[in-house]
């Protein structure tokens, strides 16, 4: 007898909990609130690896280390501003920088397979870098330092949104029933 899963809570109304679940993290910290819209990228990530915990084995390394990696290249980028003409800093560093993350994915099986989470690593640090969507004065005023605050919250949010893609899928309630396979072979509907 093949057997087939089904939820118990639909996934729509799971993912309208989540959200709700998710808001204190970005409303209510004051200036330590984390930015949802990292979370929700990384959430997404979950899905798209196949909304399992095995997929946490590769998203949380690929895009703690593209964050972290891409921290490092803007901290060269603060280092040397000074020294060059405007943005020239930020276009070599990333050049350089993004060239050589890329290249290094040959050499590492979580980041073939953690590809996307890798790059949104890359990203979402960018975009919370850049937005200023993390708390700067709270750690430190040097401009050297601060992508390395920045890629810090956008770990921590991308670990939330990995939080949130595994307590969507568990609050489905997930079971395991018999096939409802008509005679003719098709599958019943499960919504």
């Amino acid at each position: 007898m093949e057997t087939e899963t089904r939820e118990r809570i639909p996934l729509w109304l799971a993912v309208a909990i989540t959200v709700v679940v998710s808001l204190p993290f970005g409303l209510y910290l004051d200036k330590y609130n984390l930015p949802l819209w990292v979370a929700f990228v990384v959430w997404a990530e979950y899905f798209a690896l196949g909304a399992k915990p095995q997929a946490l084995r590769v998203m949380v390394p690929a895009y703690a280390l593209g964050v972290a990696l891409t921290g490092i290249i803007m901290v060269a980028v603060a280092v040397l501003a000074p020294s060059l003409p405007t943005n020239g800093a930020l276009a070599v560093c990333l050049f350089v920088g993004v060239g050589a993350m890329v290249f290094g994915m040959r050499y590492s099986k979580t980041l073939q397979a953690g590809s996307l989470p890798y790059f949104n690593g890359i990203s979402m640090l960018l975009g919370v870098y850049f937005t200023g969507a993390f708390p700067a004065s709270a750690f430190t005023t040097d401009a050297n330092l601060l992508p390395l605050v920045a890629a810090v919250w956008a770990i921590l949010a991308g670990l939330l949104g990995a939080a949130l893609g595994w307590f969507n899928v568990t609050i489905t309630f997930p079971h395991v029933v018999p096939s409802s396979k008509s005679a003719a072979g098709a599958v019943a509907p499960t919504h």
